[in-house]
């Protein structure tokens, strides 16, 4: 049997077939603790818990998203130091995947349904992001991180403050999202079109109240 010559396509599908495998496998390993680890757990009336808990679905499909705009423009970056920039950025959303997957369960809550949808919808996002060129790639991150680090905010303004293990969560996210923004500015991250950042938003919304209850 001669031997197939695979086409760069075919190259392009089988990483993205590599990635959705290894987000489906949900690898457990973390850089960091637990940030709620020395944290009381206080009483939640029904109302707080079913709010925290829809508020860490959200953020757990965001973090989905995360992963897959991270894998995909690392993929697709020219710059071997935009390409590890974007690696080290994918690694440390892992904590912060497993930190609200934790915090879902401690919460007696489950992950969205549409996983695998936000996955590879934003695999292709970042994927055309990343082939338009690095600068355009970093400043897709840019917004992003600008968008989620608002998003975080609002949530800290809502969620219960008797909640304090899902507040330490979502606290020390949005430090992290906060420096993914800095460092993908510092490195010539070009401002994107407000149409771009309108469109951006407007997909954002549908994601975070759809993950709410799905």
């Amino acid at each position: 049997m001669s031997e197939r010559n695979y086409s760069v396509l075919d190259g392009f599908i089988n990483r993205i077939d590599e990635h959705l495998g290894a987000f489906i496998s949900q690898p457990q390993q973390t850089l960091r603790a637990y940030p709620a680890e020395n944290v009381d757990h206080s009483m939640l009336s029904e109302t707080e818990r079913r709010q925290s808990e829809g508020f860490m679905r959200v953020n757990h499909a965001g973090e989905v998203s995360a992963q897959a705009l991270y894998k995909a423009q690392a993929l697709t970056a020219r710059d071997d130091q935009v390409r590890e920039a974007m690696e080290r950025s994918a690694e440390e959303e892992i904590d912060h995947l497993v930190w609200c997957e934790e915090r879902l369960h401690e919460l007696g809550g489950r992950t969205s349904l549409l996983g695998p949808f936000w996955f590879f919808g934003s695999f292709t996002i970042g994927s055309l992001a990343g082939l338009v060129g690095d600068k355009w790639n970093l400043g897709f991150v840019v917004e992003t991180e600008n968008q989620v680090v608002k998003h975080l905010d609002e949530h800290l303004n809502e969620i219960s403050t008797s909640d304090l293990r899902s507040r330490a969560v979502l606290e020390q996210m949005r430090e992290d999202e906060a420096h993914h923004a800095s460092v993908a500015h510092h490195a010539g991250a070009a401002n994107l079109p407000e149409s771009v950042k309108k469109m951006m938003r407007l997909l954002s919304k549908v994601m975070t109240k759809t993950a709410y209850w799905i």
